[in-house]
């Protein structure tokens, strides 16, 4: 699987969690995405499966509920609130996005960003699977860096800052800009910060 199926499966994946939470009414929170709950077509083209869990969010409630979830990809809200909200949802994606740049659940990545000082020296391209070589191409390089950006803003562990879906799936549809620096010399922590974010101050880095 290249580089541009993952990208389009996370782009897929997202649109998919756009349609739950902002088209269907009462709004959707899946509650349990996670990479086991992501199919692929013959074309690899992600849908989003297994709504045993899913929650019809009430807007004039609290949405307490018990925890649900896979190990690894649920909210660490969710262990003290016990409030579903569509960040629940945002958290997971972030957790897949990663998982799905990186070819293995990002465990160990998750861990560094309790302490930001860890990430000065670690590389974005250390981080990629390396099953696969580099991009050669421009455009899937600026891709990677836009998906790895957009996942540590989903995995702020406060869920107001966390983008929308919708505002993800807008990022996606933007235009692209050059990196201004080699792939190999982006760091995780420029990442976290927004530094390499193609448009520069946008509500979705402002967290």
């Amino acid at each position: 699987m290249d580089w541009k199926k993952r990208v389009e499966i996370i782009k897929g994946i997202a649109h998919a969690l756009s349609y739950l939470h902002y088209d269907c009414s009462p709004p959707i929170v899946h509650r349990d995405i996670s990479s086991n709950n992501v199919l692929l077509n013959s074309s690899f083209e992600a849908f989003v499966a297994d709504f045993g869990t899913a929650k019809m969010l009430d807007l004039e409630s609290s949405n307490q509920t018990i925890i649900v979830g896979t190990c690894g990809y649920v909210a660490p809200e969710l262990a003290y609130t016990l409030a579903v909200t569509e960040k629940c949802d945002v958290y997971s994606f972030g957790v897949v996005a990663l998982e799905t740049l990186m070819g293995k659940h990002p465990e160990e990545v998750l861990s560094w960003l309790s302490s930001p000082i860890s990430l000065v020296n670690r590389r974005l391209v250390d981080m990629l699977d390396n099953r696969l070589p580099l991009p050669r191409s421009q455009l899937v390089a600026q891709n990677l860096v836009r998906i790895a950006t957009l996942a540590f803003a989903c995995l702020n562990p406060q869920p107001k800052s966390r983008p929308t879906m919708k505002e993800l799936c807008e990022e996606f549809l933007c235009g692209q800009t050059s990196l201004g620096v080699p792939l190999r010399m982006i760091s995780l922590l420029q990442l976290v910060n927004c530094e390499m974010h193609m448009r520069g101050k946008t509500e979705t880095c402002n967290v």
